[in-house]
């Protein structure tokens, strides 16, 4: 039996078992990629007035993050900010000219990790000082 058309050498298929071997190997990566866990970027920024206590909550982060194998980057020290206030003495007005300077100072650390959202509870369940406020945002790794 010959077919209606005489160039059916172009027409024809594959194996079926090729066909199954290439959508089994599909499957197989799509299962793989599923797997993996998702890794984010996470940014944990640490803010205070205090030298000391922002200094030791970044070194026990930083210690809970390498104790659970996460790559860290930091803590990356950023320029403390200076807040001046001057104001008169004298509240009335009267008198000699004299002056207070008041003086606040912000110390800011930023502490990046590559992770899962999961670990993120892990890692930052540490005992923080009080007047250290932190934030931590997170975002995709392949994303910049």
């Amino acid at each position: 039996f010959a077919p209606p058309f005489s160039s059916a050498s172009r027409f024809r298929l594959p194996n079926c078992k090729q066909l199954t071997s290439t959508f089994d190997t599909m499957a197989f990566n799509k299962k793989q990629q599923s797997i993996e866990p998702a890794l984010h970027k996470i940014r944990v920024t640490l803010t205070s007035r205090d030298v000391k206590s922002l200094e030791t909550v970044c070194k026990e982060l930083k210690a809970k993050a390498v104790e659970k194998s996460v790559p860290v980057s930091g803590p990356v020290r950023l320029p403390t900010k200076t807040l001046r206030i001057t104001t008169r003495k004298s509240p009335c007005g009267e008198g000699t000219n004299t002056w207070d300077r008041f003086e606040m100072r912000i110390h800011k650390r930023i502490i990046d990790l590559h992770c899962a959202p999961e670990l993120v509870k892990h890692i930052t369940a540490i005992r923080i000082a009080a007047g250290v406020r932190v934030e931590v945002a997170v975002s995709d790794a392949h994303t910049r």
